[in-house]
């Protein structure tokens, strides 16, 4: 089941695309679940990263939907927005946010499920791991290949990212089996590391992307052993 955001402030238009997701439900057999909000301030107030699709008209009161969609990105930089919009002239600006597609008003049947079967067929094909993390005040979507390595001490975790680090809670067990992949390794009972990242070993020690890593000898066979199964042959 897709997770769906509408956020629109036309109840008639909220209903158009209720029709229309009930619709292609009916023709595809792809089953959504549609939460709707009324603004952009009620959409982000609380918002988790669960959406794999967000429909986000322009024309909103208060904060727009161009204004709503930049303050998303600051949230969520991967999930897939279509603006749905009378104002074709500004969907153009959607490429500032990083918007996939956008739909104009009345919006359509066949161009609505033209749209949509395009942004599935993106979700589909997306290959990369997301993993949601808990930071103090909100929730975070990242991307497996952002991750160069993760860091713990106690429940304190800082995910090293192509972005700077971030900090989070949780242990490094739950982050593991989340991420679920081989390229992630633990080199000690402190670091799970990206073996994408790894530029060299050197005696008990990995140099990720230029950060020097400990590893503990009871993992240094097993730790250098993954990585040449994963690169193929070494470093």
């Amino acid at each position: 089941m897709r997770s769906v955001a509408v956020v629109e402030d036309s109840a008639a238009e909220a209903e158009t695309l209720r029709r229309h997701f009930a619709r292609y439900t009916e023709e595809r057999g792809v089953p959504f679940k549609v939460s709707y909000f009324t603004s952009g301030e009620e959409f982000l107030s609380k918002y988790r990263p669960i959406y794999d699709l967000v429909l986000m008209d322009i024309g909103l009161p208060k904060m727009t939907g161009m204004e709503a969609a930049a303050r998303l990105r600051e949230l969520d930089k991967s999930v897939t927005l279509i603006f749905v919009t009378n104002m074709a002239q500004f969907a153009v600006k959607g490429y500032e946010v990083d918007a996939f597609d956008f739909v104009v008003k009345p919006v359509s049947y066949s161009n609505f499920s033209l749209k949509l079967q395009r942004a599935l067929n993106k979700l589909t094909s997306r290959r990369d791991t997301e993993i949601v993390i808990s930071l103090s005040d909100q929730m975070l979507r990242l991307s497996a290949s952002q991750i160069k390595y993760i860091e713990i001490s106690g429940h304190n975790m800082v995910y090293h990212t192509t972005d700077g680090p971030i900090r989070a809670y949780g242990n490094l067990k739950d982050a593991e089996a989340a991420l679920n992949s081989p390229m992630f390794v633990r080199c000690n009972s402190c670091y799970l590391v990206n073996l994408n990242y790894v530029q060299a070993i050197r005696g008990y020690t990995a140099v990720v992307d230029g950060d020097e890593l400990q590893i503990s000898r009871p993992r240094r066979k097993a730790f250098v052993q993954a990585l040449n199964d994963y690169l193929g042959g070494g470093i």
